[in-house]
């Protein structure tokens, strides 16, 4: 009855999870699982929950016997300002002035994740999730002032990018202080994009940049990761995820650089954990994603549309502009008593868009830095559990221009919500 629950709570997790999209630290999740989402994403040197294996599979030998299951309510809001100052001569145009939100705020996003110990030494699992996206629809023309000579801009404008991680973790106890996990990742991405008829002409496929349904990619990866308990107090942690190299957009490859290629950048998370009193732990992890280093995320925005010019799908072309992230998060564990246990945290990135890079921000406003998280866990027999967290990014602005809008001024915002419940069993 487990293994037909297990694998019926599996697949229905990989059909669901297409459906889902967010964006939080960039595009990536703040946290991985409902127990590392309650303390803002640390986890790489302290065992947690299954779902820890994409912070660090070589927590995974100390799970034991266990299937976690969850479900998040995220909600973010997004949108952005063009101010009326803009100079209307100006090459090649302005964008509209106003105050626009994207639609589509509420977004339901499953997990799931399994680990079974082979001996006393040996453990494997497999972990379903959503590693963030990239989402937003505009009911306004937002390039309409573009259409010179790339045709009248559609409505609504926006981009949906949609991302499905299997991870199939192994671990392994070296010793009685050491242990390490090596996680293959399987991935799939979708994606479509509307209302961006207007940057056809600067782009070497102009039927591939916009409108043309959703368009699926395929790839793979791997995190590596150890786990060291240095004494009775302290324990550290690293993990490194490699680049997920994804097959290409071929619907869209007159929008992305490299000719349709999106591949998720790599990630690097070191960490410690302390335990300060036998029921109070505190911990720190450092995390540098390596945004710059994928062309269709790192390469600049703020290219000059000229007529003639050939701006999208070539290797140098049109990207979003961000930088590589570094987050810091601080979490920490109170074991209130024997069935209650309480938790809370806070995170801070730098800011990945510069001043001149928010033109194609406006699809993409992934301006979020801080996040304030707080939850709880609650045994409710002796081999199962409730987790639940809490998460607000506050709202954050960018505010800046662009060469190809001349003078004119505005900013980018994003904020957000999330709560998550989960389930977990042990046997």
């Amino acid at each position: 009855m487990l293994r037909k629950t297990y694998w019926a709570a599996t697949i229905t997790t990989i059909i669901a999870l297409p459906t889902t999209t967010f964006a939080t630290n960039g595009y990536s999740a703040h946290g991985w699982g409902t127990q590392s989402k309650s303390m803002a994403g640390v986890g790489v040197a302290l065992p947690l929950d299954n779902l820890n294996a994409a912070n660090n599979p070589a927590t995974m030998v100390y799970m034991g016997n266990r299937w976690d299951l969850g479900l998040s309510l995220f909600s973010p809001s997004r949108g952005y300002t063009a101010n009326n100052d803009g100079a209307p001569t100006y090459p090649p145009a302005t964008v509209t002035p106003g105050d626009y939100d994207s639609g589509k705020e509420y977004f339901f996003i499953p997990n799931f994740a399994y680990n079974f110990s082979l001996d006393e030494e040996t453990s494997v699992g497999i972990v379903v999730g959503a590693n963030g996206g990239m989402n937003t629809e505009y009911d306004n023309a937002v390039f309409s002032a573009f259409n010179n000579p790339g045709g009248m801009a559609s409505t609504p404008s926006g981009i949906d990018l949609k991302q499905l991680f299997i991870g199939l973790p192994y671990a392994k106890r070296l010793n009685s202080q050491h242990s390490i996990g090596l996680m293959p990742i399987l991935a799939v991405q979708s994606f479509k994009a509307y209302g961006l008829e207007p940057f056809r002409p600067f782009s070497n496929s102009p039927d591939q940049v916009t409108n043309n349904g959703t368009d699926v990619a395929y790839g793979a990866g791997f995190r590596l990761g150890w786990l060291g308990q240095v004494t009775d107090q302290l324990s550290l942690g690293a993990s490194y995820q490699t680049t997920t190299y994804m097959t290409e957009f071929d619907k869209y490859k007159g929008l992305f650089a490299e000719s349709g290629n999106f591949d998720v950048p790599p990630t690097l998370v070191i960490g410690a954990a302390f335990k300060a009193t036998p029921s109070l732990t505190f911990a720190l992890d450092v995390q540098q994603i390596y945004y710059s280093k994928i062309k269709v995320i790192g390469n600049r925005s703020d290219l000059i549309f000229m007529p003639g010019a050939t701006l999208l799908g070539t290797d140098d072309g049109l990207g979003f502009g961000w930088d590589d992230m570094t987050i810091v998060k601080m979490g920490i564990q109170w074991e209130y008593s024997p069935d209650l246990t309480l938790r809370a945290g806070y995170s801070h990135a730098n800011q990945i868009i510069s001043e001149t890079q928010a033109l194609f921000s406006v699809l993409a406003p992934a301006v979020v830095r801080e996040h304030f998280t707080l939850g709880f866990g609650k045994k409710v027999t002796d081999d199962s559990e409730i987790n639940m967290s809490f998460m607000y990014a506050p709202n954050e602005h960018l505010y800046g221009k662009n060469p190809n809008t001349g003078p004119q001024t505005g900013h980018v915002e994003m904020g957000q919500y999330e709560i998550e419940l989960s389930w977990s069993k042990r046997w």
